[in-house]
């Protein structure tokens, strides 16, 4: 008789910190932004996961809520030349997006595996 099933690791910590779904032990990713085939740790086959283009629509609506908040408040406030806007705001968008797309992938594909998410099936 089999007993019963692991809890999973909290899906928050583990996906932002890019851990296993399961264990909450081995690594998520095997590069940047590529995933393991399985968890190190506990075997888990990472095939389920599958993001999409979610982590980078969060990303765009909060980086660019920034950039654009703090640009608009500069502008008002300073009227700098539009180089020197280029020149601070287009490296922190850079360094806001790719700050945030691993781990906005990861907590995407650990809430998947906490929320059992499956493609789409058609009733019929």
């Amino acid at each position: 008789m089999a007993g019963p099933e692991p809890t999973p690791a909290p899906p928050w910590s583990t996906g932002l910190s890019g851990r296993c779904p399961r264990c909450g032990e081995g690594r998520l990713f095997d590069g940047f932004l590529k995933l393991k085939p399985r968890c190190s740790a506990c075997g888990l086959d990472y095939a389920f996961a599958d993001s999409a283009d979610g982590p980078a629509v969060f990303i765009m609506l909060i980086a660019g809520f920034i950039v654009l908040g703090l640009a608009l408040y500069v502008e008002i406030a300073y009227e700098p030349p539009i180089w020197l806007h280029m020149l601070m705001w287009l490296p922190l968008a850079l360094v806001l997006s790719l700050g945030l797309l691993r781990p906005m992938k990861g907590l995407a594909i650990a809430l998947q595996y906490a929320n059992k998410a499956e493609e789409g099936r058609r009733q019929t």
